[in-house]
Formats: structure tokens, sequence, C-alpha cells
């Protein structure tokens, strides 16, 4: 369950195998769960999570997120001394066990929808939710035909319009609306008149 695993340890880290993750790579979004923890936001939460980990023996973390997980992982990864001479000074682990675990190694991958960071040709997300979105597309289409309606469909990408753009674009849609560019005034009247040609 992300950070919130860390922090409350126990059955939540395991070791993944070869039946354990067998058969999951056609799934959406994540089949080892994902969780906002306000615990790790604190010193207390991150206090926990170290000593889990290092319970477990782990020193590398892999953190697939967006600006919230990939902060924290850099707070973590800032705050890692300290918090293992916290432990050793509480009696929690040993100096040995400090000095054995005391590098934390982080990757850090973004994981967004909105395809929105340099470096890459694609975000993880990204591709899922557009596919995910034309299902949709595909799936109104001939409703809207039979119809003989108008639909309105809202995607994700709050700041982002590139969802938005891309589906659009493959869909063939009449109009769209996307944050780079807000529409001018009289939008609703051009917009009108689009649609009834």
């Amino acid at each position: 369950q992300g950070y919130e695993g860390l922090v409350e340890g126990g059955d939540n880290i395991k070791q993944a195998n070869w039946l354990s993750v067998s058969n999951i790579i056609q799934l959406g979004g994540t089949v080892i769960g994902s969780a906002r923890c306000k615990a790790f936001t604190t010193r207390a939460g991150r206090l926990r999570a170290a000593r889990n980990l290092v319970e477990h023996g782990i020193t590398n973390l892999c953190v697939i997120g967006g600006d919230g997980s990939l902060t924290g992982a850099d707070i973590f990864r800032s705050e890692w001394a300290g918090l293992l001479e916290e432990l050793v000074r509480d009696g929690q682990i040993s100096e040995k066990v400090a000095r054995k675990n005391c590098r934390l190694n982080i990757v850090g991958l973004v994981g967004s929808i909105d395809n929105d960071f340099c470096g890459t040709d694609m975000t993880i997300g990204t591709d899922s939710a557009l596919h995910r979105i034309m299902e949709v597309v595909d799936a109104i289409t001939t409703t809207a035909q039979s119809h003989q309606r108008t639909f309105v469909l809202e995607v994700m990408g709050r700041h982002c319009g590139y969802l938005a753009l891309v589906s659009g674009l493959a869909s063939g849609a009449d109009w769209l609306f996307i944050p780079e560019s807000p529409p001018e005034d009289g939008w609703e009247d051009l917009m009108c008149e689009r649609l009834g040609e």
C-alpha cells in the first residue's frame, strides 16, 4: 500500500516471487496497492517506516508516483541517517544493524497520467489512461450517432491537457478544452455554430 505499507509494516511488506507477479502485466492500476499516507508526512511516521525497512533488511526503494510520492522519497532519503541514529538511541535497533543499513538507495519514477515530465516519451500511467478514455469514446459514439446527440466527455488531467488533446484527435472530437489554452471570449457562440454545422 505504498508509504502506508512502509509505516504499518507487518504483512504489508513481503517478498514478491514469480507466482505472485505472474499474469499481472495486463492489469490496470497497481496490484500492490496504493494509499495516501498522512503518517509518512510526519517524522514519527517516517521513523516507523525506517524501522520496518531495517527489520526486513531493505535499503533499496523504487518509488513510482507523482509530486507527493517523490517529494516524500527525497525527504526520507535525506533523513535516513538521522532516523537510524534515533532508532539506535531509542534502543529499537543496534549500532551494528544501523551500520549495515546506513545507506538508502531510491529510484524515483514519475507515475503520472499527464505525460508532463521532460526526458521521457511517456510517463507511467499515460498509455493505460488513454486506452481507457478511448474505450469509453468508442462505447458512447454509436449511442451519440443513433440518438443524434452531442456528448460532453471530461477526461483526467487537472493542469495538463495531454490526454484531452490526444483522445480528442484520436476520436475526431468537434470541440476541445485544455488548460494550456483557455477558450477566448465568445467561445460559446462559436462552439454552437460549429456543432450546428
